[in-house]
């Protein structure tokens, strides 16, 4: 541990409930099978709430699972160490999250059959959310403000240690690296049949539709009474009320006093927060880290 941090193959991890040998477990050993289901994203870009949705599609809107066992139990995180346990017990098809990059991902999901769920998000709204979850949990170093953490964020580490040979501590960091290079590295899959890409702005513009997509794509099929309740139970109100899914009843180990994992749910966010000249820096970088891709690919454009 270094600075606040985790290190584990160049990248910065939170240093609470993670640890080398787990991370080099999770990311060597572990295998996916064809029945599982896998969540990913870069920290911040909704995962619980696309793991809600998951779990009530799970139980065709039966709200009892999600509102009697905590949602990192419902799908483990498996780089976490208890994570990784977990799910290493569990049997039959699982559902299991992770924010790991790319290259770091276990090699046995290429060759499996596992539906594989994408999420992204507008990286500025990531950027803002990122900042408030650091500055109220125990995970990794806190930035003394949102323009420090704007710097930590555009910045990376990884390949500045890389080329300068440096000492991790010798630069600040965001967790799993770089969001540039962690949605990039996933892009590479975005052609396969067994992956799906899925956005936070447009689960919020048309959460319906998006969550019939969602049992499209896992072949679950849902009457409309079911699905009416996977939307409900689901909302950004719905969540914020239920103490096993908003993560109030986390350990203060983790976390302040008075968490929640929900703090606003919007789109747009980071116009209450960037001044013009951020704004007009974080597009010049976009424009050079994501140059390549196809116009249109993420709807924050």
């Amino acid at each position: 541990m270094t600075d606040g941090y985790l290190w584990f193959e160049g990248l910065p991890f939170p240093r609470v409930g993670w640890s080398c040998e787990g991370l080099k477990e999770a990311c060597t050993k572990f295998v996916i099978k064809d029945e599982d289901t896998v969540m990913v994203s870069y920290p911040k870009s909704g995962s619980h709430w696309v793991i809600e949705i998951l779990c009530l599609i799970h139980s065709k809107g039966d709200t009892k699972w999600i509102q009697s066992v905590p949602i990192w139990e419902c799908a483990p995180w498996l780089e976490t160490d208890v994570g990784y346990k977990m799910l290493n017990e569990r049997e039959g098809p699982r559902l299991l999250a992770s924010h790991l990059p790319f290259h770091l991902f276990p090699k046995s999901l290429f060759t499996s059959k596992a539906k594989v769920i994408y999420l992204m998000r507008s990286p500025k709204d990531v950027l803002v959310s990122g900042y408030y979850h650091r500055t109220v949990t125990k995970l990794t170093k806190n930035p003394e403000s949102l323009e420090q953490y704007f710097q930590w964020f555009l910045e990376g580490n990884a390949s500045v240690l890389a080329v300068c040979n440096l000492h991790p501590c010798a630069y600040p960091a965001v967790s799993y690296g770089s969001w540039f290079e962690h949605v990039r590295g996933w892009m590479s899959m975005r052609d396969r049949e067994n992956v799906l890409l899925l956005s936070y702005e447009e689960l919020q513009k048309d959460p319906r539709s998006t969550i019939e997509r969602i049992c499209q794509f896992l072949g679950k099929k849902l009457d409309p009474e079911e699905l009416d309740s996977v939307l409900k139970n689901s909302s950004f109100q719905v969540m914020n009320q239920n103490k096993m899914s908003n993560f109030e009843i986390l350990s203060e180990t983790f976390t302040t006093k008075n968490f929640k994992i929900t703090r606003k749910g919007i789109c747009g966010d980071w116009k209450n927060h960037f001044t013009v000249a951020q704004a007009e820096a974080f597009d010049k970088f976009y424009q050079e880290k994501m140059a390549g891709f196809p116009k249109g690919l993420f709807p924050w454009e």
